[in-house]
């Protein structure tokens, strides 16, 4: 179990990056110093261009040689200040740096997370899981109890039902109940919205809160007929994104937890 968790861990993309960041990191320090500053300034072409292209995206126009050669002259002087601030330290114990600078780490964790492709069979147990998600024409057996508009006050409400207290919900005049309803014309009711919402619910119990036109209800799905879904290789791209989008905290914790078992904490509280 343990030994699987690592594999999966070891194929973060995260990790191979920040591995490879804490590689050079050691190497700097085993053979840079003070003195080990570089203080060659290279501004190639690809460098200019960029610059370029950021005034152009700003201003609507490409800028004159002047200006392009004061973006360069002000690139210059922000990278020597730059490197002298790490020189002498100014990143360290600054609380502020260190907030961007997680902020930044995070931002590429998430990238990198947001990017991974699922395996085969990640995929696969994923669609088998939610087909009914994927279904053309769901037909939805389920009991509603309109709460209201208050969003807050409408979950304390459902939470009071799954433990079996009455909860007297407003009156609507739409259908308490329906059985065997088609997507269509459960969205005639209460909106396209609240219909799409019924794919994602568990069944036997009161979900939500859902949200219709009227307001805020609780759902309890007794039952789906699913007719008409579509083959896996057919719906590949939506699968995969509805994968990424669910698995996403899970994937971050994964990651992370390889980070941290990496390091020996220590705290000593007063």
């Amino acid at each position: 179990m343990i030994y699987d968790w690592m594999k999966q861990a070891l194929r973060e993309p995260l990790v191979h990056f920040l591995g490879a960041g804490s590689a050079l990191f050691l190497l700097m320090g085993q053979f840079g110093g003070e003195d080990s500053l570089d203080r060659s300034i290279t501004i190639n072409a690809a460098e200019v261009a960029r610059l370029a292209s950021q005034w152009e995206q700003t201003w609507r126009s490409p800028p004159s040689p002047q200006i392009l050669d004061s973006l360069i002259r002000d690139y210059i002087k922000e990278e020597i200040y730059f490197r002298e601030a790490m020189r002498i330290g100014l990143d360290v114990d600054d609380p502020v740096i260190r907030r961007r600078l997680r902020a930044k780490m995070e931002f590429l964790a998430t990238a990198q997370i947001q990017n991974m492709e699922p395996t085969e069979a990640a995929l696969e147990s994923f669609y088998a899981a939610n087909k009914i998600r994927y279904a053309e024409k769901p037909a939805f057996s389920f009991d509603q109890q309109f709460l209201g508009e208050d969003e807050d006050s409408a979950k304390v409400s459902i939470f009071a039902l799954n433990a079996g207290k009455q909860v007297q919900g407003q009156p609507l005049s739409v259908s308490a109940s329906m059985d065997k309803a088609a997507s269509d014309n459960i969205a005639r009711e209460f909106g396209d919205g609240f219909a799409d919402s019924l794919r994602n619910l568990p069944q036997g119990r009161w979900s939500g809160p859902v949200q219709s036109g009227f307001g805020w209800h609780a759902v309890r799905v007794r039952g789906v007929v699913a007719a008409g879904t579509p083959p896996l290789p057919d719906i590949r791209q939506r699968v995969s994104n509805d994968w990424r989008a669910e698995t996403q905290a899970t994937r971050e914790a994964a990651a992370y937890q390889a980070l941290l078992d990496g390091y020996d904490i220590r705290i000593a509280k007063p």
